[in-house]
């Protein structure tokens, strides 16, 4: 989270949001962090009143919750909450890709290919901060080319950006890591066959996958 906020020609309550939210959607505020007004104000620059605007907004869409004493903390997402998160991806990702494999040109499927070798790179040197920003690039190019269909690109990115939050841990390990680059090259050989069904199936199963490893970081979380 930024320590200050940039001035800008948007509202200071807006600007307080988003810095917020995005902090703990990236992960940078994780489950469990204890969030007060006063705190927020001094780190972010600005005055209560937008700090408690935004602090309120974010409890409205389930991302911190209420202590019963002073202040909030970052939600953890449930086992049901996590399955449903990724089951939706599933189907929103395994569509979008069905679409992407009639539309994909060549250069494309070279980025997409490079993404793979720069993040494969970077797991055999050990820079897994690499590997994530490689492997979520991956992912964005492909959400990009379906992005004339705005519903759905909207929704995926949404998704995404919750997904984020789970996802940093797991790829912190390189079998998480090495498993998710085999299901990018998996996803990439489905469509260079320009097969739609092949398409929506491989990356169905490459986000259960993902599902398997997020529920067994977040029970590792409840162990501890």
């Amino acid at each position: 989270m930024h320590s200050r906020i940039e001035k800008r020609d948007v509202p200071v309550r807006k600007r307080v949001y988003e810095n917020l939210k995005a902090a703990i959607l990236s992960g940078h505020l994780g489950p469990n962090e204890r969030l007060t007004e006063e705190h927020l104000a001094e780190t972010l620059g600005a005055s209560r009143t937008p700090v408690r605007e935004a602090l309120s907004k974010l409890e409205t869409e389930g991302l911190i919750r209420p202590l019963e004493t002073r202040g909030f903390i970052v939600s953890g997402d449930s086992k049901e909450e996590m399955e449903e998160l990724f089951e939706l991806r599933a189907i929103l990702e395994g569509y979008a890709l069905r679409i992407t494999s009639e539309r994909i040109n060549e250069d494309s499927l070279q980025q997409l290919g490079t993404f793979i070798d720069k993040a494969q790179a970077a797991l055999e040197a050990g820079r897994m901060g690499d590997v994530f920003k490689w492997n979520t690039r991956f992912h964005d190019h492909l959400h990009e080319l379906v992005s004339d269909t705005l519903r759905l690109y909207r929704m995926i990115v949404d998704m995404r950006k919750q997904v984020l939050r789970h996802r940093k841990e797991t790829l912190q390990s390189i079998e998480g890591a090495q498993r998710t680059l085999d299901g990018h090259q998996k996803i990439l050989l489905a469509l260079q066959l320009k097969d739609p069904e092949l398409c929506e199936k491989t990356m169905r199963e490459h986000i259960r996958l993902a599902k398997e490893d997020a529920l067994l970081a977040l029970l590792r979380e409840y162990k501890q």
